[in-house]
This record gives structure tokens, sequence and C-alpha cells, in this order.
């Protein structure tokens, strides 16, 4: 999802007519035939079942709904700011999550959603001139008069969602071994806009073999790309993004909301309890694929993901990542906590237990957890299992407090260098020594309480344990300079005292 930074003064919403606000009101459910008592609580629907559902038994609901399409005020409606007619998204009633955390029955607010999986057949019926596109493969078309019914099936999913317009471009493009994508446009964008929508189709192309290489392989057969909806919000097999764009912003958006096929959709994580897991992951593994795809060969391609986390943590308004996505004081907090902060603790990661075993853990990850709702821990335990370290700390401290990392160089002594750990965050140190003469060593020191140490060609000292404030360590000759995490992908919120 791209969201906006700043933070709403006031309630578009609440300027909406009768005629315009969005609904869905439920005039009938039942349970295997049966009428099944029900109340409305704000988005949610809580039933009263005639009989307990045993595990493992098969029910059937029944549900008769009415609903009006809102004006498009964020991410579902009609009529949108680029003139698109429909998108629509969280359009229907969707079952709540039941897991061994029992019920995720959270009110739908506008920032993230959690999802039951499930085989959906749909039946759309609509003006014969619109272009319809969304989730699902389409089996059947049949036209009756000025109407067509479109008949969807789409295996395996916790989302349905279509946008349709009848001024859409559809354009396709196959990738190699892989979906076909689909692109969705409106004919009456500007020549310029027109053109970067045709730039964007091998890209795409590129950006899916990427994810599918560095993650694991899309499942579907089709993607879809469709001009809808407000800034990009990812949607089972496809995406809703608004289409005026520059090329880079279409180009950086698509990569973004493709990647949340798989940190999101594919992996399914609780985006309202661990919105950094989608977040976060995403714009990790997206900065990577842009990076290679424009073949920019940055030395740290989340490098900007960094300077937003040092930004939070100056401001005085950041809350832990296991704040729930709606708790959040304003869009800014919420956004780097998830985003930025979310990235970096990928890439950080890659620094505790080397970047070789981060990439394994991705592909472990999703292997062993596509398709089953993951938790933090889930995540946690893959690296361990990868990478042989301990790594409970580095979660804890992380996402669940705000302590922050903060080494310095305390004291050169001739041959013996003294450091300083002056926050709280423990890690392990890659240190860089420059002597006298020139030359030139690369110091590890491990972190006792990782119970290892990731793999390095560089001099490896004995433990730091955290809670010893300081720690010193001889070399063999005269020391000219000492520098902490010279390749900065340490998130050490003080870089002055890194270097002496």
């Amino acid at each position: 999802m791209v969201t906006q930074v700043g933070d709403v003064k006031e309630s578009r919403i609440s300027k909406l007519k009768p005629n315009e606000i969005g609904y869905i009101n439920v005039s009938s459910l039942k349970q295997n035939g049966n009428k099944v008592e029900h109340i409305t609580a704000g988005t949610i629907l809580e039933v009263t079942l005639n009989k307990a559902i045993q595990p493992g038994e098969s029910v059937t609901f029944d549900m008769v709904f009415d609903a009006q399409v809102p004006v498009q005020i964020r991410r579902s409606g009609r009529n949108n700011a680029e003139g698109v007619a429909l998108s629509m998204t969280q359009w229907y009633p969707k079952l709540a999550e039941y897991d061994f955390e029992g019920w995720h029955a959270d009110p739908y607010i506008g920032r993230e959603f959690h999802g039951v999986w499930g085989d959906f057949n749909v039946n759309l019926t609509i003006d014969k001139d619109y272009i319809v596109g969304g989730t699902g493969y389409l089996e059947k078309e049949t036209v009756n008069g000025n109407k067509k019914t479109l008949r969807y099936t789409a295996p395996n999913v916790h989302d349905f969602t279509w946008a349709a317009d009848p001024d859409y471009i559809h354009d396709t493009m196959q990738v190699p071994n892989g979906p076909l994508l689909n692109f969705y446009y409106k004919k009456d964008l500007p020549a310029e806009n027109l053109q970067f929508w045709k730039v964007l189709q091998p890209k795409t192309v590129e950006m899916m073999q990427y994810f599918s290489e560095n993650i694991g392989q899309y499942p579907y057969d089709q993607y879809s790309v469709i001009q809808g909806g407000d800034g990009g919000m990812e949607y089972a097999m496809c995406t809703l993004i608004t289409g005026k764009r520059k090329l880079g912003s279409l180009i950086g958006v698509t990569a973004h909301e493709l990647a949340h096929t798989w940190f999101q959709f594919l992996l399914a994580s609780n985006e309202g309890k661990h919105e950094w897991m989608d977040e976060g992951f995403t714009s990790y593994i997206s900065d990577y694929a842009m990076d290679f795809i424009n073949k920019e060969n940055a030395d740290n391609p989340v490098a900007s993901a960094y300077k937003g986390y040092y930004y939070l943590v100056k401001s005085g308004k950041e809350k832990p990542q296991s704040t729930h996505a709606d708790r959040f004081e304003s869009n800014m907090a919420y956004g780097i906590a998830a985003y930025n902060k979310g990235a970096v603790f990928l890439s950080q990661l890659g620094y505790v237990i080397g970047q070789e075993n981060l990439n394994k853990t991705l592909k472990q990850y999703f292997r062993d957890w596509a398709f089953k709702h993951p938790t933090p821990n889930d995540f946690i335990r893959v690296a361990e299992k990868i990478s042989g370290l301990e790594l409970d700390w580095y979660l804890t401290d992380w996402t669940m407090t705000t302590n922050t990392i903060d080494y310095g160089v305390k004291n050169i002594d001739a041959n013996k260098v003294t450091l300083e750990r002056i926050g709280l965050m423990p890690m392990p140190l890659d240190v860089e020594v420059t002597y006298t003469d020139g030359s030139t060593e690369s110091v590890y020191i491990p972190l006792q309480m990782m119970r290892g140490e990731k793999p390095t060609s560089a001099t490896i000292k004995p433990d730091w344990a955290w809670a010893y404030p300081t720690y010193t360590f001889e070399v063999k000759k005269n020391v000219k300079s000492v520098e902490i995490d010279p390749k900065g992908l340490m998130a050490d919120i003080n870089k002055e005292n890194n270097k002496k």
C-alpha cells in the first residue's frame, strides 16, 4: 500500500451526502438454511450461531445484503478523481479470521485488513460496454441486451477486487515461464501518461521475474495493474493505482504494490497487528528490485529508509512497531514505523546474520509460510534456523520497544581500543581499524546473546556481553583510527561517535 505522509485534518467522508456515502446492509443471514441472529456494529456484523461449528465441519451460510458504492474518498468507490467509474474494493461482507489467537474482528477504519483464504466464484452483471479487470479468471461471458454477465473463479485467495470503466485500454504482456500481465488504464490520459503506461509493461515483467526469483514463484496465472483507487493498494492478483504519474512514480508504485503480492497477499500476515511485516518487507524488496532493474548498483538500496527512521526517532513521536495500525497518533509515525523502520528491520538483519543468510531466509520463509498467516515469531524462527543464531533479542528490541542503537569509540591508546554502548539496544559490531602504517583490518565483535557469529572474513574478537557498557580489544600494531559500522548498515542513531 502507498499511503500519504501528512495527516488528514478533516474527514471528507463526513461531507458525503446520503446518496454518496457507502454502506452494506445485511437483511438476511442463514446457517444451513436456518436464520441466525445478527447485529451490525460499525463495520462488523456480530452473529450468534444456532449451532457451534465443530473442527473439520462444513457449514453453508446464505446472506442477502444491499450495498451502496460510495463516491470515492480513499480506496474504494465510484467516480474517482481520475474519472475511473468503479474501484470495487472491500465491497462485500468478508469473514473475520479466527486462528490460534482467537477472533480478528477489527473494525475497518482504512489502514489494513486480514482475511480468510477461500475459493471464489463470482458472477458480475454490468453494462456491456464496461471493461472489467481484477481478481480471478474469466470463465464465461454472456450478453443480454445492454448488460453482460461475467463469471469469474479465483482459487485460494483471501480477497476479491475489481475495477471497471468503459474507457479502459486493456493491454497484455506475457512473463516468460510466468503469468499473463494485464494493464488497464483510461484512454483519455494525457499523451505523456499513455506512453508511460506502455513503458511500464516490460518493466513489470522484470519485476515479476525478480520477485519470483528472490522470494518465491508467483502461483497464479495472471496479474493485473489497474488504474483506479487512490495512491496504490494491493489486492488479490491485482493492484489499483492512480494513473496520472511521472514515469518514475508509475514504475515505483507498481513495484511496491506488486511486491505486496508476496509480502502481504501470499504470506498474509495480519496487517493490523503487524503492519511492518507487509509494508516494511515490501519496501525492502521493492527497493532492491528497482535498484536491480534500473542498474543503479547502490551500496545500500534502502538508504532512504534509514533516513526516515532517524527522522522518526528525532521527532519524539515514535511508537513500538507492535502498536496496532489504527492506534498511531499520526500518519507520519505510522508510515515511518511500518514502511521505513520495517525495511530497516530486514536490511539490518542482513547486517546481523549476513546478507546471504538473509536472502536464504526470505526464500525459506515463503516456502514455509505462504498461504498460512505467519507471525513475527514465525519469521524470526526461520532466520534462526538458516543462520544458526539466536535472534529473539533482535525481534524484541526492534519491534516491541523504541530502544535505540548507539555505539561509540571511547578511547584509542596505542594498540588498545575501547568502545562503548550508549543506546539500550544490543548489536554485534563490524569495526574497521586503520593503523599508523596505513594498513587496515576488519574486526568483528560478536554479541554474546547471539550464541554465534555471522559468516565473515574479518578478525573475530571475543564476545561482548550486552550488560557491560564498555569493551576493550587489543591489536598488534599502533592504531591511527577506528570506525564502527563502516558500511552504515547498522541503524546507529548517532554516527558522530562511530569514528575516532
